[in-house]
This record gives structure tokens, sequence and C-alpha cells, in this order.
């Protein structure tokens, strides 16, 4: 696995030197979002000049844009504000290859109408659903058009709250450009907590094939994605990190939910973990 970074963690006054930053700290590999090229996250428009230079700067690092960020809220209660996220979306799509990505990271939606990642009732209803599976089969037809792979996350805030869920939507739309994006912290609902091992194996069951890009954060409490760095939460890290390693093709493994000023130790964290799977 190689460690990278969300963008955002670590800010510098220009994209040069915010790239220089992340490899002072050993990183090659981020998921990326236009915002740090002066862009909103999913533009109705983008100057083929800028995502040749953004390439361009993260080649002369060497380093890896892992994914890149076009969140929008999937089964927002507003139609015409899914129907823009779907028309920004096909138009990161289509700047892929000339950025130098083949992953687009997404969010599954709420019914809440201001805040893509809070938990409403009216998730899990079937009209909430079947926004969802529209919404997707839409964006999955961009990724296959422009020879892309989209990557949702399961999160219990979101209409895909689980693993089992997530595989639903994968058996639904049927493309091999609907992949997952995992995160430890991010599904164990209410009172779930004691079974983390059984949750944690039986989403690698389910989905592990189809995991393309995976989240190395932390979490206090279940019923909520968790906000924590790395290593200073309840998640079981050996276990994580040994699923992740048991896949049989690399996945980068992306620090989020932290500061930079928390990232050394979390940073540290994780590479004690991963060196400790490779002792066993």
């Amino acid at each position: 696995m190689h460690i990278g970074i969300m963008d955002g963690t670590i800010v510098r006054p220009t994209l040069e030197e915010t790239l220089d930053g992340v490899l002072e700290y050993g990183l090659d590999h981020m998921q990326f979002n236009l915002v740090r090229a002066g862009l909103q996250e999913l533009p109705a428009q983008i100057d083929p000049d800028l995502y040749d230079h953004i390439r361009a700067e993260f080649k002369a690092r060497t380093m890896t844009m892992a994914a890149i960020c076009g969140h929008f809220n999937m089964i927002h209660p507003d139609l015409e504000q899914r129907q823009e996220g779907l028309r920004n979306l096909r138009v990161l799509a289509s700047a892929c290859k000339r950025l130098g990505t083949g992953v687009i990271t997404l969010c599954t939606g709420t019914r809440d109408p201001d805040h893509m990642w809070r938990r409403h009732p009216d998730n899990d209803t079937p009209a909430a659903w079947a926004d969802l599976v529209a919404s997707m089969s839409q964006a999955v037809e961009a990724a296959e058009e422009y020879g892309v792979i989209l990557a949702f996350e399961p999160e219990v805030a979101n209409v895909v709250d689980s693993a089992q869920k997530a595989r639903r939507l994968l058996d639904e739309i049927g493309s091999p450009q609907l992949k997952i994006v995992m995160d430890g912290a991010n599904i164990f609902h209410t009172g779930e907590l004691p079974r983390m091992r059984e949750i944690l194996d039986e989403a690698f069951d389910l989905f592990g094939n189809d995991i393309v890009l995976a989240h190395a954060k932390d979490l206090d409490r279940d019923g909520q994605a968790g906000h924590l760095p790395a290593g200073k939460g309840l998640l079981d890290y050996a276990h994580y990190l040994s699923l992740l390693n048991q896949l049989d093709f690399d996945v980068p493994l992306i620090l989020h939910g932290l500061t930079e000023a928390e990232l050394p130790e979390s940073l540290a964290f994780v590479r004690e973990k991963m060196a400790a799977l490779k002792r066993q």
C-alpha cells in the first residue's frame, strides 16, 4: 500500500508549494481537489491549460494523483441540484485523462438539503434509493464514455450506509466503472462497535475486490462517521490494514480527517502498523 494524503490537509499559498509540502512528509500520493487550483470542486468548465498545468506539476515531482474529488449530493431533494452535479461531473470526467488520474470519488448523498454528509431519516426510503440509482446510472454513463472509475464511499450518514447497500448498488448498476472507497471508520451504526471485526470482515467479503481507494482516519463512537486522526480512536487498525493488505492489488491509503499539526504522529502510527504487517 502507498500512503497518501487528502487534499486540504496540507495547504500552502500556491499549488506548487502545496505539492512540495506533501513531499516534505515523504508522501507521493494524493486525493486531489480542484479547489487547490482555485476552482470549485465540481466546476461547470475547466480551462484545458489549467489541467495540463496541474498534471505537469504532479509529474515534475513524481507524484501520483490517486483520485480526484467529485462529490455532490446524488439524492438531493432538489432535482435541479442533482442534475447540475451530474453535468459538472461529466466535465470533470472529460478532464481526468489530461489531469493524470483515472478515479473520481463520489458521495452517495442524503436527503438533508444543506449538508451532504448529514444523516436524514428519508435516506432509507425507496424513493431515495430510486433517485440514487438514477443519478448513479447517469454518472456511470459519463465514466464509461471517458474511461474513468467512479468510487463511492459507504458511510452511515448517507443513503449507502452499509456494506450490504454498497454491494446492492454495485450489482444494480452493473458497471466495471463503479468501485468503492473504503473507510473503516465510517461504517458502524449505533451499537455495532462490539462487532467491529465481524463488520469489517463482512465488508471486505462483500466488495473487497471492488475497492480502489482506502481512507485512514479514526472514530470515537459509532452511529456517525469518524472524525479523528488515525491512531486516536477506536478503529482496530491492525485488522483494518491486514484486510487491505490481503487484497490482490495495491490500494492507496489516504490519510484524512486531521490537521497538518496532527499529521506526523498519525503518519508514524500508520507506518508502524504497516511495518508490523510485513514482520508477521
